[in-house]
């Protein structure tokens, strides 16, 4: 079976790494799983031997039969042949409380962020990713990587685990690194999360702008109120994006909410 490589497809071969991902997912007989991407099966094969459910969403029907036969006589997984980030995820049943994955490269970043809003259920994810997007999860204030993926997820969700894998880990070998990251939830959102993903999207917009220009440039809020909004935190006018923690933008979204007629 060959990869596509327009899906973001590279297959886990090295069953190694399932031990890891068990651990970093802490699974529990209890657990009902989401897999984005099961490729050839192998994790979801071990998924379903340590929990009690496996929701499978492939969007590649040429992987049917080797799913089919890998998975033969597992009553407690259910394959999904469609676009994750089309997917109704929300109406699974059950509901699942861990997502845990080797995600296709193309939609890790978009999913994470949809996932971390709308399936509140889940609280804990462990995914593969490449190694780039695990940095800009787990990035500092002030770092090249820091940005609104990581101000949004960092709000959700804690470290709860980190751990490199290796290129030769999967067929066809990638030509970028990838990263193991585990997260647990700590935040279960509400309407609020609209606004705020808009209010910190808009910020990272223009990194070379302060974050007054950036946000007046990208959204409607003013230079009046940005500034406002801002001073209410104690920070100055000047200040850039990068510089806020996340729980400064939680408190920047209430203070310009306040000032709002």
């Amino acid at each position: 079976m060959r990869a596509d490589r327009r899906l973001g497809q590279h297959f886990l071969v090295d069953r190694n790494v399932l031990s890891v991902i068990e651990r970093l997912a802490e699974l529990d007989p209890d657990d009902v799983v989401l897999e984005v991407g099961p490729g050839l099966g192998i994790l979801t094969e071990r998924l379903a031997e340590l929990t009690s459910h496996v929701h499978a969403i492939e969007i590649d029907e040429q992987l049917r039969p080797h799913l089919d036969k890998r998975l033969r006589g597992r009553t407690n997984v259910t394959v999904r042949y469609e676009d994750a980030m089309t997917a109704d995820l929300v109406r699974l049943d059950p509901a699942p409380s861990k997502l845990v994955a080797n995600l296709p490269y193309s939609i890790a970043t978009p999913l994470l962020m949809e996932s971390a809003h709308t399936l509140p259920h889940v609280k804990r994810w462990c995914v593969m990713v490449q190694r780039e997007v695990a940095d800009r999860i787990l990035a500092e204030p002030a770092t090249r990587a820091y940005g609104a993926v990581s101000v949004m997820l960092q709000l959700t969700a804690g470290r709860a685990g980190f751990h490199p894998v290796a290129r030769t880990c999967f067929n066809p070998v990638p030509n970028v690194d990838s990263a193991l990251v585990s997260l647990s939830r700590e935040r279960i959102w509400g309407e609020e999360y609209g606004s705020l993903r808009r209010l910190v999207g808009g910020a990272f917009s223009h990194r070379r702008k302060t974050l007054v220009n950036s946000l007046a440039l990208a959204t409607d809020i003013t230079k009046h109120d940005a500034i406002a909004g801002l001073q209410a935190l104690g920070r100055q006018a000047n200040v850039r994006a990068e510089e806020l923690v996340p729980e400064e933008f939680m408190a920047l979204r209430a203070a310009l909410d306040s000032n709002t007629p």
